[in-house]
Formats: structure tokens, C-alpha cells, sequence
């Protein structure tokens, strides 16, 4: 697939009235150009103290109109998502000349879609869930090694449950802006502001 300079614009008046349908357009076109891990996404919180901090994470859904995200809930992330629910996802594909910004609110997902997610992972994947005290200060790497041998050697079955302390947030947006590239600058940036559950006014911004 070729980006054609057609594309290469985004008019207001021509934007659907959801910004869902939007994203999903870009997003199956990023993935289908290809984009290299199109689902990548940086996610920025605040801790209490209003202190910000961002890093990638891969988007697993998007349902009920929310971005859902899976990670290890006794991360620095989880932990500033429960003090500020307030976060920001930001998409940037290159390749297509566009980004994505979503803002919003983060709950958790339910225990039932964590353990649907959770299995369909790879076998390295769920192990690495149960040994890695993500964000915690580690002596090295042998010793996560160590314990990710010693994980597999010990479980009989490949069918162990999900880890309690590891499961999925779901962000609720309400302002989602699409900018779109242009070799002049003239950048497009459209916005879409929520206004109640199934309204949204759409607006240009300046680039």
C-alpha cells in the first residue's frame, strides 16, 4: 500500500459525527500499510504530587467506547493511575504522517477480560507476568531469569490462571484529536470534545 497524496488532509466537514469510526479507519490503515506495531502507544499519567511520566504500551482493545491497555498492577503506572485517573494516549505513525492524542479517564477492566487476555498470551509472556516485580529495583538480570526457568520447570500445565496483581485498564476518552501531516506545515489537527455519552462537536485547531 502507497500513502497518496489524497489522503494526505483531513477536512472538519467531512469527519464522522463519532470519533471511534475515525480511529478505527486510521487505525486499520496504519496496521495494513504496515506500520511497525501500529497498536504501540504512549501513555502518560500524574502522580499525586503532579509529577508526570509516560511510556508504551500496546492497545489489546478497544470496547464500549475505551481504549483498553493490560499491565502489571503493582507498577508505577498503576499506582499513579490510582491516585489520578486522568491519563493520555498518543499514537504517532510515521509512516502515514499522523497522530493520534486521547484524553481521558482510567478504570480497571473487569477480572474477566484480564483472564481472557492473559491466556491468549504467549507461553514466555504469562511467565514473565508471575516473576516480574515491574517497576520494583531488581539485583539483576540473572536472578529474573532464574526465576523464569524455575517458573516453567515447576508448572505441570502451560494452563496456570492469570496473576492477581496483573490486569487491564480501560481509558474513556472525552477530547480525542487527529493530526494529520502536510509537507508545508499547514498541518490539520481536528479535535472532537465530549460532551455527553453520545455527543461529541468537532472543531480545527491551528497547527
Amino acid at each position: 500500500m502507497t500513502v497518496s497524496k489524497h489522503i494526505k488532509y483531513l477536512s472538519e466537514k467531512k469527519c464522522p459525527a463519532d470519533p471511534f469510526i475515525l480511529f478505527n479507519e486510521w487505525f486499520t490503515q496504519a496496521k495494513n500499510f504496515p506500520v511497525k506495531l501500529a497498536e504501540a502507544v504512549n501513555l502518560a499519567t500524574v502522580d499525586k504530587n503532579g509529577r508526570p511520566s509516560s511510556r508504551i504500551v500496546l492497545l489489546k482493545y478497544i470496547q464500549h467506547n475505551s481504549f483498553i491497555f493490560f499491565t502489571n498492577l503493582e507498577s508505577r503506572k498503576s499506582k499513579e493511575i490510582s491516585g489520578n485517573p486522568y491519563g493520555t494516549l498518543t499514537f504517532f505513525w510515521r509512516e502515514l504522517d499522523r497522530q493520534v492524542r486521547i484524553e481521558g479517564v482510567m478504570d480497571p477492566v473487569s477480572s474477566k477480560l484480564s483472564d481472557k487476555y492473559f491466556i491468549s498470551r504467549p507461553l514466555g509472556s504469562r511467565i514473565s507476568a508471575w516473576v516480574s516485580p515491574q517497576s520494583r529495583e531488581i539485583p539483576s538480570r540473572r536472578q529474573l531469569e532464574q526465576a523464569h526457568t524455575e517458573f516453567r520447570k515447576n508448572k505441570a500445565s502451560e494452563n496456570f490462571p492469570r496473576p492477581p496483581f496483573w490486569g487491564g485498564f480501560a481509558l474513556k476518552p472525552d477530547r480525542i484529536e487527529f493530526w494529520q501531516g502536510r509537507d508545508d506545515r499547514l498541518h490539520d489537527r481536528i479535535v472532537y470534545v465530549k460532551h455527553d455519552e453520545n455527543t461529541w462537536s468537532v472543531k480545527r485547531l491551528a497547527p
